[in-house]
């Protein structure tokens, strides 16, 4: 372990405003089951350190993979030795609990359920051609110290399954997919969870086998909880993370204390979340975890901030800054984030829209921050003909501005469905989790494939 106080003396010397070493160690393992087989299965370990250090505006970061290496890294950005340290020991914002640590499962069990999963999907249905799952766990253990003079430790548990179930039927073939995801253990696939996604994602490819409608045009769009929150991370998520707002690249830029939103939105970025994949005890540069209000009521009341970030606008970190692993230096990112349950069901929703689409499952999603306009995939959706869910559709894609989405946002319902990832930017992934309640778009453009 590096000798992180003579690290402190010499980064403190220096003369750098903001300066951190994390110290990680990570354990993976990863098996992919495909062709009624394990067709890949790898484990390892990442060790390694990364010291940062920010003066004038100017960031310096190395790191190495070994404690002699991270001594060079610090040797390279400070001049001398400096004053003794001492450290005292940060207090988390959150502690989440691990039931099962996934490494204590024996790797026969863990193949088992793959072959359970693989027969499942299979049974289900002939039409069934092809089962995929991709099976993920990691333990990474972190020890961050900074210019607070604390030390910050976290042991981050994430676990993970992803299936995809490919149908055929005369020539067409389509596609489900579903994951299961989050920051526990074995635990996650308690009480038949697997079981289910599995028949999530075999449902759907069987049931798009036979969808031929097409809908198109502005129209009203209700969507599910059951959906996730995909729309709200990239209507808002982004755009809201500090770094791009300060470069001019957020619609949100110089808005914060106005109305972004209609009233019935309040958007939450939460850390601290039992079992969900975007919670963690200390961000990556050593902040404690806490739950971030960004838009309440249709007022953007924060951004989502990092060190370096919150520097720049004299305000407080709201513990965002994050980093796929000690090669990279932390910026603002993501954790939980969604948009707030209000009141109301999904069925009355429904039943008080005259037509429309209602849309069950999302895909994937893209946004461009500069000027908010923002493309849904959408899996899985239905007609709405006079208050009911009628015929399914096909290939449904929403387009809008995250602006005008927000503000033309008229219901919000009492349920909150998440989903579960690993968010990309600027070529680093971290685990997030994004969440919505059912709710309703009264005119949004929706096209099909």
């Amino acid at each position: 372990m590096l000798d992180k106080k003579d690290g402190a003396a010499r980064l403190n010397a220096a003369g750098f405003s903001i300066w951190d070493i994390f110290e990680e160690n990570s354990v993976s393992l990863q098996i992919v089951y495909e062709d009624n087989r394990a067709e890949k299965a790898v484990s390892g370990t990442d060790n390694g350190i990364g010291i940062r250090g920010i003066k004038d505006g100017m960031t310096s970061y190395g790191f190495a993979n070994d404690e002699a290496g991270a001594a060079g890294v610090i040797e390279r950005l400070t001049s001398g030795a400096g004053e003794a340290v001492e450290f005292k020991r940060a207090k988390p914002g959150f502690i989440n609990r691990v039931a099962i640590d996934p490494a204590s499962v024996e790797f026969s069990k863990k193949m088992r359920m793959l072959e359970e999963v693989n027969a499942f999907c299979r049974a289900f249905s002939p039409y069934v051609k092809q089962v995929s799952i991709s099976y993920g766990e990691r333990r990474q253990q972190v020890e961050i110290a900074s210019d607070s003079m604390e030390l910050a430790g976290d042991t981050r548990t994430y676990t993970n399954c992803g299936i995809m179930v490919i149908a055929e039927k005369a020539g067409r073939i389509e596609t489900g997919y579903t994951v299961l995801a989050g920051h526990r253990g074995f635990e996650l696939f308690d009480n038949g969870a697997l079981l289910k996604k599995a028949e999530e994602a075999a449902s759907l490819a069987v049931r798009l086998l036979d969808v031929d409608a097409k809908i198109t045009g502005e129209m009203t769009a209700v969507i599910s909880s059951s959906a996730g929150g995909t729309m709200i991370h990239e209507a808002v998520g982004h755009s809201l993370e500090a770094d791009l707002v300060q470069k001019g690249l957020s619609q949100y830029a110089g808005k914060k204390g106005g109305k972004v939103a209609s009233d019935v939105i309040t958007v939450v970025d939460d850390a601290t979340i039992e079992g969900r994949r975007g919670s963690f005890s200390f961000d990556d540069e050593g902040i404690p975890s806490q739950r971030t209000v960004l838009i309440e009521n249709g007022i953007l009341k924060n951004y989502m901030y990092d060190r370096e970030t919150a520097a720049k606008d004299a305000v407080l970190s709201t513990g965002n800054g994050r980093r796929e692993s000690y090669r990279f230096k932390p910026i603002p990112r993501m954790r939980n984030t969604m948009i707030a349950p209000s009141t109301g069901t999904a069925c009355d929703l429904v039943r008080d829209t005259k037509s429309g689409i209602f849309v069950v499952r999302m895909g994937g999603g893209q946004v461009n921050t500069v000027t908010g306009e923002v493309v849904f995939e959408g899996m899985e959706g239905y007609r709405i003909e006079n208050g009911e869910v009628g015929t399914p559709v096909r290939g449904a894609t929403l387009m809008g501005t995250g602006v005008g989405v927000l503000n033309t946002i008229d219901a919000v319902c009492s349920d909150l469905g998440f989903d579960a990832g690993t968010c990309g930017k600027d070529g680093q992934g971290v685990p997030v989790a994004d969440a919505q309640p059912t709710l309703r778009i009264p005119k949004i453009l929706v096209g099909s494939k």
